[in-house]
């Protein structure tokens, strides 16, 4: 199935009954009353997260949903039958924003939220509701409400716990294979990676997270250079950041050091907020160097950096140094948890 985490819809309500101005009509009745009942309400439109999806495909080739309008109402005091809803599943971690304003309307990160899109218009009242000692044959009633119509955007934001960044043959779907059960494309060349993977890394039998591997980023995507910046929305609700370097470029005009600067720029350029999330540096490709020269280039390109953030010396293509990593990112993750389940509870 193809991923899509982009798409525009339209969703229009359905309008509500009109009221009925009906007088009541029996034998050996001449003079009834006013017995118009009122119109149903029109159908409104939901959107419901559901875990089971992780594409917007659906939302790409039909466009426009349309509730149906509500029942008139009738007489001898009867209503009009409602519409029913429209629900519209969307997988979990969609935002919904209103196309016009750009405010948004929904963001269901959780399996099972639902959101009201458009809200059917509500019946209009029959001529039962005006009658009165002074006003006994009543001629009044009320037209139903118009259903609300609008134009949205879907966006799909992946949920996971650590978000991996780097340059195209950084050895980001690598990873991704060697600690988890995905398997994404893997060659010798850039761009192999053209949308988003999620892998569970499992660390034991209890204890576990979601790691998101997207497309290769390089110097000017914010320009749209390489595949752009697009795919940086499915790291905005990700805990941690592994910054992936090759330590062993094949090029020599290849700088480790500064392209961890440019893609730390693309950053800020994309989100100020994504930006500020930890970030720790994982320099991979360890085993086409030997123990001594990888040290001495490790040392150099943090000392250059000036790093702060845990690092680590990896090559994910035999998993040496992937058990340690997955073990000390679980440790942060738990850390995290714990102290926000202290905030809640404070």
């Amino acid at each position: 199935m193809k991923f899509f985490d982009e798409a525009k819809i339209e969703v229009i309500a359905g309008n509500g009954g009109d009221g009925s101005a009906s007088f009541r009509r029996e034998k050996f009745v001449p003079r009834g009353g006013p017995d118009g009942g009122d119109g149903g309400r029109g159908g409104s439109i939901y959107a419901l997260a559901d875990a089971n999806l992780n594409t917007l495909i659906d939302y790409r080739y039909t466009r426009i949903f349309r509730a149906k309008a509500g029942d008139h109402g009738h007489g001898s005091d009867c209503n009009g039958r409602g519409a029913d809803d429209i629900v519209l599943r969307v997988p979990v971690g969609t935002v919904i924003r209103d196309a016009a304003s750009g405010a948004t309307v929904a963001d269901l990160a959780k399996d099972g939220e639902q959101a009201l899109l458009a809200k059917g218009g509500k019946g209009g009242l029959g001529n039962l509701h005006f009658k009165s000692s002074t006003n006994r044959a009543p001629r009044q009633f009320t037209r139903g409400e118009q259903g609300e119509a609008k134009h949205l955007e879907l966006e799909l934001r992946v949920l996971a716990d650590v978000g991996l960044l780097g340059m195209p043959n950084a050895g980001k779907s690598t990873l991704i294979r060697a600690v988890s059960s995905a398997r994404p494309k893997v060659a010798d060349y850039p761009f192999t990676t053209l949308h988003p993977n999620l892998g569970v890394v499992r660390v034991d039998m209890n204890r576990s997270f979601v790691m998101a591997d997207i497309p290769g980023l390089i110097e000017g995507a914010a320009e749209g250079a390489g595949l752009g910046h697009q795919f940086l929305r499915h790291l905005q609700r990700t805990g941690l950041l592994l910054h992936l370097v090759d330590m062993a470029p094949f090029e020599d005009s290849s700088d480790p050091v500064a392209e961890v600067k440019a893609l730390a720029a693309e950053l800020k350029k994309y989100d100020a907020d994504l930006a500020k999330k930890p970030r720790w540096l994982v320099l991979n490709k360890a085993d086409l160097l030997d123990e001594k020269e990888r040290a001495k280039r490790a040392a150099a390109i943090v000392k250059k950096l000036r790093w702060t953030q845990p690092w680590f010396v990896i090559a994910g293509i035999n998993g040496e140094g992937t058990k340690e990593l997955t073990y000390k990112i679980m440790e942060f993750l738990e850390e995290r948890r714990a102290a926000r389940g202290a905030r809640q509870e404070a």
